[in-house]
């Protein structure tokens, strides 16, 4: 049966909303115990006040709210046909998440009565307050974080905005809680080290975040025992404009064009940018690949690049020899390398088989695989070796075809990647984060659905952001996207853009289709092999620019690196934030110039163009 959500005022329909479900025992069982139905928002002339109860929707639904604006009388309401509320009788609005795990909006009226949780299967929520705030005004309770009581408008209630309200935060730190449901840890059980944290960052989850959605005031005290999770709505995002048309450029093919008679790279920005529009001929890869991974400085000549090679060839057989050298009584007393040895052996022997440069037994690429990741464990003692290295080192291996280079060039990925692999998971569940920005900004729509179906943790993408992608595209695809992701251009993020790119080109398919939990998830691991390359990093680059030329959220600069975060202490000790700042000198924006520059009071950093 289908039931329905009216908001009235009658002869101007200002707001309607299907796919609404209404819940009437949200607290009490964990049946599923709601009822479709829909919302509507009517404005009424304010004379003779029964019409609206006469108001016919074409059928007859299980429940309707009918609210209007000009009304004064309050109405009552069967459990659960046709009611009505005024608008100017309500009292608060709460948002909350009940035992089914699905988010709820609690309307309540000045008499006290609350009206059943509603949920948005669709989403929509977002567009009902906007709606709503055009006779009201919401503010929220200076004692519940997550409750907001409703007014009539004032002189200065029109100024506020609807971002302002914070109803949604985009940083609710209970989008991590949803990781640990058991289809996510099946299929990605194999990084066993890495989806550890699943489990242990679920009780810390409220005390520790600083991203959860509570006021200022209460950002140090502890949540009730029996208070429920925040309601995971997000902000109304950016207001964007058209999206540019990108296309992809020539590969760098001529490499001495930018070496100095002694050897040094002329012009390491050009390079990047060729890298970044086209990627590298295959013939090249061996050496520039060195450069974008750090075993050269871009200023090196050619005598001192021969002598870094010379040094760090001897440190890393230096290293190799000391897990060499330990013998078999000594490995009985040092559970730790027992462990890494076993499991690099396990991840070797499964590794990209299906390449000719590992396929077969007794192949010296499956040898060199093993030597390379266990003296990486020397190298690095306390990360030590966590499943899904081994996808890292393979094609580095496969490149350069050489133990040492392709050792120190890991070392130069790990650099960049390494915090993915660390037992805290701070850096993917932060990602994850920044992935669910960008795609609210981007497509709330999308976003709307996947948290209707408990998916807006994007926690089928952290695959994707563990290992860059490597599991999704065929194996040359990935030499092609590494390397543009190397050049950290025209973010660090980009990754991010490249999830977001993919996650929009299913769109349709996940809604169309009406997906599931299990079947978003079993649609995305479906994808391997299926995406094309080239069209996602158009898609990417696109999003950038239609990004960075719009009125941007806070949040949605700091993932573009067009603001600096409050605070700086987790960047890196080796990135090198100037290399966004300045990267390219010829605009091409294609269409973007049309949205609306950011005027903000927040310092920015100058987005890059395009030749």
């Amino acid at each position: 049966s289908e039931s329905g959500v009216m908001f009235y005022v009658i002869h101007q329909l200002i707001f309607e909303k299907e796919g609404v479900y209404l819940h009437t025992n949200a607290k009490r069982s964990n049946q599923d115990t709601t009822i479709p139905g829909f919302i509507r928002i009517v404005e009424r002339d304010g004379e003779g006040g029964e019409e609206e109860t006469k108001f016919d929707p074409g059928y007859e639904p299980d429940w309707a709210v009918i609210s209007t604006v000009k009304q004064e009388r309050r109405q009552e309401h069967p459990p659960w046909g046709s009611f009505s509320l005024p608008l100017s009788e309500l009292y608060s609005l709460r948002r909350a998440r009940f035992s089914l795990g699905r988010n709820f909006l609690v309307l309540t009226t000045r008499g006290g009565d609350p009206l059943p949780p509603l949920h948005f299967q669709r989403g929509g929520a977002r567009e009902l307050l906007k709606a709503m705030q055009r006779y009201i005004r919401l503010a929220p309770s200076p004692m519940d974080g997550r409750l907001f009581l409703a007014y009539p408008h004032d002189s200065g209630a029109l100024s506020q905005s609807f971002d302002e309200l914070h109803l949604f935060d985009d940083t609710s730190a209970d989008l991590v809680s949803r990781f640990i449901q058991d289809p996510y840890a099946t299929t990605f059980g194999g990084f066993s080290k890495v989806t550890n944290f699943f489990r242990g960052a679920l009780p810390h989850t409220h005390q520790e975040s600083p991203l959860s959605n509570r006021s200022p005031q209460d950002a140090h005290c502890p949540h009730p025992a029996d208070e429920e999770p925040g309601f995971e709505l997000i902000t109304c995002g950016a207001e964007l404009g058209p999206r540019p048309q990108v296309k992809r450029g020539k590969p760098l093919d001529n490499w001495d064009q930018f070496l100095d008679p002694e050897g040094r790279v002329i012009d390491p920005q050009k390079v990047k940018e060729l890298v970044f529009r086209g990627g590298i001929v295959p013939s090249l890869r061996r050496e520039v690949w060195k450069f974008l991974l750090g075993f050269y400085p871009w200023n090196s000549t050619t005598k001192e690049r021969e002598d870094i090679l010379r040094v760090k060839t001897d440190e890393y057989f230096r290293m190799k020899v000391q897990w060499k050298s330990v013998s078999e009584e000594q490995e009985m007393r040092n559970s730790l390398f027992r462990g890494y040895r076993s499991l690099i052996e396990r991840d070797v022997n499964r590794t990209d088989r299906h390449n000719s440069f590992f396929s077969g037994n007794e192949n010296p690429g499956l040898a060199l695989l093993h030597d390379v990741l266990m003296t990486y464990c020397m190298y690095n003692f306390d990360l030590g070796y966590v499943q899904g290295m081994s996808d890292l080192l393979s094609p580095l291996l496969f490149v350069t075809q050489n133990e040492v280079e392709s050792f120190w060039c890991l070392t130069g990925f790990m650099d960049l990647v390494h915090q993915n692999f660390e037992e805290s998971q701070e850096a993917m569940k932060q990602q994850l984060l920044q992935l669910s920005v960008l795609l609210r900004a981007l497509d709330p729509e999308l976003c709307d659905y996947l948290d209707s179906q408990d998916s807006g943790s994007l926690c089928f993408c952290f695959r994707w952001l563990l290992i860059w992608f490597k599991r999704e595209f065929s194996f040359e695809d990935i030499l092609s996207l590494w390397e543009v992701l190397w050049t950290r251009l025209p973010c660090e993020n980009f990754h991010l853009l490249m999830a977001s790119s993919i996650l929009e080109s299913q769109k349709e398919e996940l809604i169309g289709s009406n997906h599931d939990f299990n079947s978003i998830l079993k649609h995305i691991n479906e994808l391997t092999m299926k995406l094309d390359l080239q069209s996602i990093l158009c898609g990417a680059e696109a999003i950038y620019l239609q990004l960075t030329h719009c009125k941007l959220p806070l949040k949605v600069q700091e993932v573009l690196g067009l603001r600096v975060p409050c605070s700086s202490s987790d960047e890196s000790p080796n990135s090198e934030p100037k290399e966004t700042d300045t990267l390219l000198t010829q605009s091409e924006a294609r269409g973007a110039s049309s949205c609306q520059p950011f005027n903000g009071q927040t310092p920015q950093r100058t987005p890059p163009t395009y030749p």
